[in-house]
């Protein structure tokens, strides 16, 4: 048999903002059909028409394109020979499959009311019995297996509500092997008879799923490990359909765990320990609350992607750092852990600093262009690229390019207390007095020359450079940390730095 080519999907509902978790899901479905040379599809599952949220269709669309995974085909990407990629524009084709179960003996008509649900739920629970719909209790209810023929004939043509169950045997084992978590062996006496369809045209998650995946020919499901459950019942929805030869393989990805390990990572997490847990920013359209994204917290995006990707998987070396083409070429499934992944926000920090020192500097000026017209700032686009070069090693978001560069634009008129009690001595004024004269004879302001001059200056006062290399910095910035100080005095130019140090000897005391 011809070996098909790799198709796969990320199919999110259109109910809220898409979680971080759903990014990661949808990167390594991205990943696994570009390292196959597949296609990647985006299709969005709203079939629960009453849980769709406005804006949320688009918010998907714009998050994918911002973390820079853009599907080959589906809703918001172009449309291929597979189309209409939204289930609530496929319900046409959907009866047809359920009809066939039905007169197949797999499914049948449920009758019930909700109140005559809930009074079963109960008596079960009375009798410490699970309360599920399945292969005895059903033959309780009101349905198919248990009216007379022409009974349910009737109900259906007087336009009585119903909902189309699948009929699980009794007692059967079902199989299946997953690519992460190797074979999967569940009884059906655990499962219930879940709905597949409505009597208002629509089906559930899991008939459209089945037929949809089988439709537009989806080769791997690649998803989260909270649908692990319901495989189950799909195999047996493949099965009983006569799809079970092109079965799409199946993946369960670990859960993404908050901080402490302890549950699945929620916005209620983020938002208590500071960290987003969207991509973008989302307005709640029924409450109008706001919640932070990545892209408004400062994340570059190549820096989510790769900070997303080792959560749950590792390449298999010491290599932290992966474009997304090399990231396509490492990836593997049988390196997607079975166990939960958890959020690490100081990593996340991390990999935004290793890619934002990989930024271009021009790109930054713009950044820090904006953040000094705030504060009615005027310098040159050439200074301000230097700066930024010096201060991007220190950075972990582009917003903070204003925290740490400030003093290159106002010289300072406060000093670190804890450098000044340290350092600060009776030979301090004495070696600032010798710098300054010094850095005054000093006709080529070059960080090589300043450097020269600051250890003249040390050797005529008998001090070292590890006693006085820290006051030195405050006396410039009035901070204790920062760029290669050369470096920094060189930018800063003669008559600021020597300014700068005339004003620190005044003042210090």
């Amino acid at each position: 048999m011809t070996e098909r080519k790799v198709r796969v999907r990320f199919a999110p509902s259109p109910t809220g903002a898409l979680h971080i978790g759903g990014v990661r899901t949808a990167l390594y479905n991205y990943l696994f059909a570009k390292k196959h040379g597949g296609d990647f599809i985006l299709r969005i599952e709203d079939t629960d028409q009453g849980r769709f949220v406005p804006g949320a269709e688009q918010y998907i669309i714009e998050s994918l394109k911002w973390v820079g995974i853009e599907p080959n085909e589906g809703v918001g990407f172009g449309e291929g020979i597979y189309a209409p990629y939204k289930q609530s524009e496929r319900k046409a084709m959907y009866k047809q499959y359920v009809d066939q179960l039905l007169n197949d003996g797999y499914a049948y008509y449920a009758f019930d009311t909700a109140e005559e649900l809930d009074a079963m739920r109960e008596r079960l629970k009375a009798s410490n019995v699970d309360s599920k719909y399945d292969a005895i209790t059903r033959t309780t209810m009101i349905n198919s297996l248990t009216l007379p023929e022409d009974e349910t004939k009737r109900r259906l043509e007087n336009g009585d509500a119903y909902v189309v169950r699948i009929k699980l045997p009794r007692k059967e084992e079902v199989k299946f092997h997953d690519e992460i978590r190797g074979w999967v062996h569940v009884n059906t006496s655990t499962m219930d008879d879940k709905v597949l369809y409505k009597s208002d045209g629509m089906p559930t998650y899991h008939m459209a799923n089945i037929v949809d995946d089988y439709s537009m020919q989806i080769t791997h499901v690649i998803r989260g490990e909270e649908w692990l459950p319901s495989a189950p019942l799909h195999v047996l929805l493949y099965r009983y359909l006569g799809w079970e030869s092109i079965m799409p393989k199946f993946a369960h990805l670990p859960l993404l765990l908050k901080p402490d390990g302890n549950g699945k990572l929620s916005k209620r997490d983020g938002d208590k320990l500071g960290f987003p847990v969207f991509p973008l920013e989302w307005k709640d359209p029924n409450t109008g609350e706001v919640s932070s994204g990545y892209k408004q917290s400062g994340y570059l995006p190549e820096a989510v992607i790769n900070l997303l990707a080792f959560l749950g998987w590792n390449p298999g070396t010491h290599q932290e750092l992966f474009t997304l083409p090399e990231l396509v070429e490492a990836f593997t499934l049988d390196r997607v852990s079975k166990h939960g992944a958890k959020f690490d926000q100081n990593k996340a920090k991390w990999y935004n600093q290793q890619y934002i020192r990989k930024v271009d500097n021009k790109i930054l000026v713009e950044e820090l262009q904006k953040q000094l017209e705030f504060y009615n700032i005027k310098a040159v686009e050439k200074y301000i690229e230097k700066v930024c070069a010096l201060v991007k090693e220190k950075i972990s978001f582009v917003k903070e390019l204003w925290d740490y560069s400030n003093y290159f634009f106002v010289e300072p008129s406060v000093y670190d207390e804890t450098v000044i009690k340290k350092r600060w001595n009776e030979k301090s004024p004495l070696v600032l007095n010798d710098l300054i004269e010094l850095l005054i004879g000093t006709t080529n302001f070059t960080h090589a020359n300043i450097e020269t001059a600051y250890n003249h200056a040390l050797d005529r006062n008998e001090v070292t450079s590890k006693d006085f290399l820290q006051m030195f910095r405050v006396c410039l910035t009035g901070v204790a940390g920062g760029p290669p100080i050369f470096e920094m005095a060189e930018l800063f130019g003669k008559e600021s730095t020597i300014n700068r140090l005339e004003n620190a000897k005044k003042r210090i005391k």
